[in-house]
């Protein structure tokens, strides 16, 4: 499949490929949790509550604020 894109007003022909990933494990072994936990580990704090926020917003309506007095604030440190 080619694809061409237009960036800053070049046209970039991509010759892209889905490539398939299985992984096939017993059910009862996987352990999502660990997983997860080691992706959000490999991400930079301000990429995590950029994350965070963004699942916030789709959680609210437009308009609804979100109640602050259960949020506590911390300075990233980097």
């Amino acid at each position: 499949m080619r694809a061409k894109w237009k960036i800053d007003g070049i046209i970039v022909n991509l010759n892209m490929k889905i490539v398939p990933v299985v992984r096939r494990s017993v059910l009862k072994d996987i352990d999502e949790g660990y997983e997860d936990l080691l992706y959000w580990l490999s991400k930079s704090p301000q990429e995590r509550m950029a994350a965070v926020t963004q699942l916030r917003s789709h959680s609210l309506t437009p308009g609804q604020r979100i109640d602050k007095s259960v949020v506590i604030k911390r300075k990233l440190h980097s």
